[in-house]
């Protein structure tokens, strides 16, 4: 009785630790691209087209195997670090907005959206 009881304890503590593992996290497209454009990013950006700023698609596709691909661009789009433009000049990159503020959860849905492409 006590050897199922642990055996039933850790299959539930395991669900649990795999419940609230980030990668678990499934990417919600509508909401990142409802941000993208409460944001002004496709401005800029747009997923397969160069404008001022990279094609989602070219941004991906730099990333793409490296493990600090979504560190990265967190850090690009709440920094408001400096962006290079086509003709040369930077500028610091707008910093994306939530609501509520700060919301890591919407921000990193979107940064994984744009990894996704």
């Amino acid at each position: 009785m006590i050897k199922k009881f642990k055996c039933a304890l850790s299959v539930a503590a395991a669900l649990l630790a795999l419940a609230s593992f980030p990668s678990a996290h499934a990417l919600d497209e509508d909401a990142a691209k409802a941000l993208a454009k409460q944001n002004n990013c496709l401005k800029c950006h747009a997923i397969e087209k160069e404008k001022d700023g990279p094609a989602y698609k070219a941004v991906a596709a730099k990333y793409k195997g490296k493990a600090n691909a979504e560190a990265r661009l967190i850090e690009h789009i709440t920094s408001g670090e400096k962006a290079k433009f086509p003709d040369g000049h930077e500028e610091e990159h707008k910093v994306v907005k939530t609501s509520p503020p700060k919301d890591a959860a919407q921000i990193k849905n979107l940064v994984q959206w744009i990894l996704a492409q």
